[in-house]
């Protein structure tokens, strides 16, 4: 585990900090190829520079985002934002379903939106894959 993220996990409750570990193995083992970095103070993974996944710590616990997450039409992940991103909330380690997020992984390799330029398109989005 790079070290800046190790630093982020170790500003977790020791709760938090399992959610954060577990996340962090499984989307390292399902997106070998992506680039893993603290980007605006949460761990977030890349492919070709443009975000894929990551997940921060909020009042009501661990965040799992998606950047592309709306166009997997999967029901467990909720809309965030006014763009295409989706989310879903963990408060315990149990409540990670292993198989939905390898599901989820896969699919953020296959469906992106361009996130990498979407400031040099002035907030429009364009889909990638």
């Amino acid at each position: 585990m790079k070290n800046d993220i190790k630093a982020y996990h170790g500003t977790q409750t020791q709760e938090d900090q399992a959610i954060c570990d577990c996340l962090f193995e499984i989307i390292e083992a399902n997106l070998p190829e992506a680039e893993s970095k603290i980007w605006h103070r949460h761990p977030v993974w890349f492919l070709e520079g443009n975000p894929i996944v990551g997940y921060s710590k909020l009042k009501g616990g661990i965040r799992l985002l998606f950047w592309s997450g709306q166009s997997f039409e999967e029901l467990k992940l909720t809309p965030e934002g006014k763009f295409k991103a989706a989310e879903i909330r963990y408060t315990e380690l149990e409540e990670i379903n292993h198989e939905d997020l390898k599901r989820w992984l896969e699919k953020s390799q296959k469906i992106q939106w361009d996130y990498k330029n979407i400031v040099k398109r002035k907030g429009r989005l364009e889909r990638l894959l």
